[in-house]
């Protein structure tokens, strides 16, 4: 069977069929995974507690959320079990509240506890004025968005699957079996599987002639503040969420950074997310209501991404079992949280009989985290690179080797975080020149560190 997209739900896609039995390909068309989407995100693991009841979205999420736990300790990605507040700063928020936790009840997510402003402000000193109330969701949690996605498709590598670059999907014919013409080669499939993300609707198209959804990309802009703010808040912060979106979040990371946002704006360009000053410091003052002691903190990065909204709110997935073909597409802000559980839904849409692999390979990833040790705390480690994200030689050369190398500078500082912390690569770019050289399908440039630091 065949993937189309290496982005988050892609990689889980081509874990879950391979470790039922399938002879995976997944197809890229960049250079590196996670290129599209699933570059940029607010790294939070949901429980689903807001999600629309009853819906394939609600039962994804909490399926992710539940199968990420599982399997996270054995695989080495991260768990910051922070919680989450829903915070209401007017009235009329505090009022919807009880109708918030209703749903998230609904949901399954039955842990939610009301809280007074007063026992808000218990729990997080340092909010601004304002508050009306909040409940608390526990399960809310903070991980590696990164670290995640490479295990899953490391995991599918490792176990036989096979990935291509460069493999956009042009065209396909369907005759028992497709044969898709791909810009990598012809590939034959019994299956296939379109989480072609931003680009879903094209790829839908150009393999069946008609799209059934329209991808409106939706752009979210970011503001990261330097490590020292993360201890000016302990919970993510919610606002009591939209109908469109869950609004502006301000939240920890798991690498000890302090993130706001995302925006929510529509777009017709798929592949750029740029950056507006206006709408940056709109995040920033947004941010320094919610926590005023932010405004004593420096901003170290800023990016974008851009979601693959449709026309309609709901995850947009439909099997064609006559022609072998699965849509994956309209997964927004939630596939994070969603994509292991919608890898094992989507496999209950292929009725193929497969032998699951008796006794498979596990993958062990890096700890990037600052929630447990760090390989810079180890001997033998070949010495810090990147001293703003205490990012070692030994992890740099590792991340260009093994079952799923970085194959572009983008790649690199997804998988080790080089270039991210606050001199933005000043000081490193050099070195990871000379340790990079050749070694990447994309060469870094001589500015290539601070020009793409605000990008991922």
């Amino acid at each position: 069977m065949a993937v189309i997209g290496a982005g988050v739900v892609g990689c889980a896609l081509a874990r879950r069929f391979t470790l039922d039995g399938a002879r995976v390909v997944v197809l890229e068309k960049a250079e590196e995974v996670l290129d599209g989407a699933s570059k940029a995100n607010s790294a939070i693991l949901h429980t689903g507690f807001d999600a629309p009841v009853g819906t394939l979205e609600a039962d994804c999420i909490r399926a992710g959320h539940a199968e990420y736990r599982e399997i996270r300790e054995r695989m080495g990605l991260p768990l910051l079990e922070c919680g989450a507040l829903v915070v209401a700063w007017t009235a009329e928020e505090a009022a919807r509240l009880p109708a918030l936790m209703d749903a998230a009840r609904a949901n399954g997510v039955d842990d939610v506890a009301p809280l007074t402003a007063a026992e808000t402000r218990t729990l997080e000193p340092r909010l601004g004025a304002g508050v009306a109330g909040a409940f608390r969701v526990p399960g809310e949690s903070l991980i590696d968005p990164w670290s995640a996605a490479h295990a899953y498709l490391a995991q599918a590598l490792i176990n036989g699957a096979e990935l291509r670059y460069g493999a956009e999907v042009l065209g396909g014919r369907f005759e028992g079996s497709w044969s898709l013409a791909t810009a990598a080669g012809t590939v034959a499939a019994r299956l296939v599987v379109n989480a072609a993300g931003l680009y879903g609707d094209i790829v839908e198209e150009r393999l069946t002639g008609a799209s059934t959804f329209q991808i409106r990309p939706r752009k979210g802009q970011f503001v990261v503040y330097d490590k020292t703010a993360a201890a000016l808040a302990d919970h993510i912060l919610l606002p009591v969420p939209g109908e469109r979106t869950k609004g502006i979040v301000v939240c920890r990371t798991a690498w000890g950074n302090l993130l706001v946002g995302p925006t929510a704006e529509e777009q017709d360009d798929r592949a750029t997310a740029a950056l507006d000053g206006a709408t940056l410091e709109m995040l920033r003052q947004r941010a320094e209501a919610i926590l005023p002691a932010l405004a004593g903190h420096e901003v170290t990065a800023v990016y974008a991404g851009l979601r693959p909204a449709t026309e309609e709110k709901g995850y947009r997935v439909r099997a064609d079992a006559s022609r072998g073909y699965i849509a994956v597409g309209g997964i927004r802000s939630t596939g994070l949280s969603a994509a292991l559980g919608l890898a094992t839904h989507v496999r209950g849409l292929w009725d193929e009989p497969l032998r699951p692999l008796a006794d498979p390979l596990w993958p062990e990833m890096p700890n990037l985290a600052e929630t447990a040790p760090r390989d810079w705390e180890r001997p033998g480690n070949g010495g810090i690179v990147c001293h703003c994200e205490r990012v070692t030689r030994r992890e740099v050369e590792a991340a260009l080797t093994g079952p799923l190398p970085a194959r572009t500078f983008a790649g690199l500082k997804r998988r080790t975080r080089v270039t991210m912390g606050r001199c933005q690569g000043f000081a490193c770019g050099a070195e990871l020149a000379e340790i990079t050289a050749g070694r990447l399908a994309q060469p870094m440039l001589p500015d290539a560190a601070t020009r793409e630091g605000g990008d991922d």
